[in-house]
């Protein structure tokens, strides 16, 4: 029998290094999938539509909006983002474990609806070096920038209402915490009961 997905939940501050993260869980650990935001915002360059993003516009968001189709969704600046209810759920229930790459607010919407969701929250291993990776990436503006390190002083002060912490100092050691989070969560015996209820009925028989 084939039990259904889990959901996984990782954020943090913007140049934590979570989206990166996330991308490699998807091509380490079989079975999970990052789940495809829409966004109103501009294709940037190097990104897919319908792979990257949901790329859609205003009228089209605030009218999902609307619907009631997402699951949680944010405005970033002058751009909107949301998770897709029906992307999430499908995904639930085909077995497949789903990887959610949002903010803490969104983190606690998801957790309202699936409780039984696992919340990680990345942390950088210095505001230095926080502010050097957000200039290396050479996306924004210095005064962008500056409005990204204050609001990561307020984001990182919810990450005790997660389950988890991760700190990205080492990409190698998070991402291997990140997959032992997964492993043990997959392992839980709710999970096993239902993917080995065969094995267990032999193993059981008098």
């Amino acid at each position: 029998m084939q039990s259904t997905g889990a959901l996984y939940i990782i954020a943090a501050a913007s140049g934590t290094g979570k989206t990166s993260l996330a991308r490699a869980l998807e091509q380490t650990l079989g079975n999970i999938k990052i789940s495809i935001s829409h966004t109103t915002r501009p294709m940037r360059i190097g990104e897919i539509a319908d792979q990257s993003y949901f790329f859609v516009t205003p009228a089209e968001f605030q009218r999902m909006i609307a619907q009631q189709a997402f699951l949680e969704y944010a405005q970033v600046f002058a751009d909107h983002y949301g998770t897709s209810r029906a992307f999430v759920d499908q995904q639930l229930q085909r077995g497949m474990d789903v990887l959610l790459d949002i903010d803490w607010q969104g983190a606690m919407q998801i957790k309202k609806l699936y409780p039984e969701s696992v919340s990680i929250f990345l942390l950088p291993p210095s505001r230095a070096e926080l502010q050097q990776r957000l200039q290396l990436r050479k996306r924004e503006d210095a005064q962008i920038i500056a409005h990204r390190m204050s609001l990561a002083s307020s984001e990182i002060q919810h990450c005790a209402e997660f389950d988890y912490i991760v700190i990205n100092d080492d990409f190698a050691r998070a991402l291997q915490e990140l997959q032992t989070i997964i492993t043990a969560n997959r392992l839980r015996t709710s999970k096993q009961l239902v993917t080995h209820a065969q094995l267990l009925e032999e193993l059981t028989k008098e």
